[in-house]
């Protein structure tokens, strides 16, 4: 298949897993300091955006995935016409009372094509695009790391005595939780021009960056430390956390949410403020024959909370005593 029948056939796969990836970038970022803003959302190293931190790695791995996860999903689903099942290990034996077959997700197709068009995008031949290639492929391997394994029983009447597995792609959630971990364990390399390791690690004097990715396969890797997410800073896109959202209470809450106030407003500086507002639902729906529903108009008055400026002489003690925390973990 030529460059451009290839463009033509799979750029609607591609356009729709990245976006898969901002979305998951996201959910996953929703209540910390660093939101996944649409600016900071650049997947290659052009436009002269040369951010290299912790965040950025996670968004070129989480886009990677997303692209090569839609192409698997897609052609399992029939939609391209050179690409059918996984029948690669059909037929071998898998373990006790198991034997391969089915039809496995082809992630080597996904994986293939994603990194055509996802790779392709770094031109530039130094450190900084070298980081984000390896991120890319953290974001591939993920994939295929939360594989799960699918099986069916075959026997007389259901007996079980023998099983046919295939691997299945998991819920794309799983893969952003998965990577979201590897976000929180991401390693800086710190870099000059007679040597590279990583932080905290013994000298490591002409080590390259592609040793550093043979040897950090799967993980992701970072060079420069995260910007202050609490401050507002247009040149690099970012909006601060004042007006941001938070949870406070509630029982179905994560106690990472939980804290989302406390990160988000009083470590920046901010206060809590809790707003009332008026919201319109649909309720008491019933369904009338033959066929369409009617709904009543409920108000209820939800509270919801807001990170919002306090006076000045107590805004500076918070942030003096939070000064030093490290942004990547909040």
């Amino acid at each position: 298949m030529s460059g451009t029948q290839a463009y033509l056939t799979y750029s609607s796969s591609v356009a729709a897993g990245a976006l898969r990836g901002i979305e998951e970038c996201k959910y996953q970022f929703a209540w910390e300091r660093w939101n996944c803003p649409e600016s900071t959302l650049q997947l290659s190293t052009h436009n002269k955006l040369r951010s290299a931190t912790r965040e950025t790695s996670f968004v070129h791995a989480i886009s990677s995935a997303g692209v090569m996860y839609t192409l698997t999903r897609n052609c399992s689903m029939g939609e391209f016409e050179n690409c059918g099942c996984d029948n690669s290990r059909k037929g071998h034996a898998g373990g006790k009372g198991w034997v391969w077959g089915g039809c496995s997700d082809n992630v080597e197709f996904g994986e293939r094509i994603a990194k055509k068009f996802v790779d392709a995008l770094e031109t530039a031949h130094d450190t900084r695009a070298s980081m984000n290639l390896h991120n890319n492929e953290a974001g591939r391997l993920a994939v295929k790391a939360t594989m799960k394994k699918v099986c069916k029983c075959h026997g007389v009447s259901g007996s079980c005595s023998i099983q046919t597995c295939w691997l299945q792609l998991s819920d794309f959630r799983e893969i952003g939780n998965y990577l979201k971990i590897k976000y929180r364990q991401a390693q800086k390399l710190e870099t000059d021009k007679k040597r590279m390791r990583a932080a905290n690690s013994a000298d490591s004097r002409g080590v390259t960056l592609e040793t550093f990715s043979t040897l950090l396969s799967g993980e992701l890797v970072y060079l420069e430390d995260s910007s202050d997410y609490c401050v507002k800073n247009m040149t690099l896109g970012l909006r601060g956390t004042e007006g941001r959202e938070c949870l406070q209470g509630g029982t179905n809450l994560s106690q990472w949410e939980k804290r989302s106030c406390k990160r988000l407003c009083s470590e920046c500086g901010l206060k809590t403020e809790a707003r009332q507002t008026e919201t319109v639902t649909n309720c008491n729906c019933k369904f009338i024959w033959c066929c369409t529903v009617k709904c009543e108009q409920c108000k209820e008055v939800v509270t919801k909370h807001y990170c919002s400026r306090q006076d000045s002489s107590s805004s500076n003690n918070t942030r003096r005593r939070n000064k030093g925390r490290k942004s990547a973990a909040v």
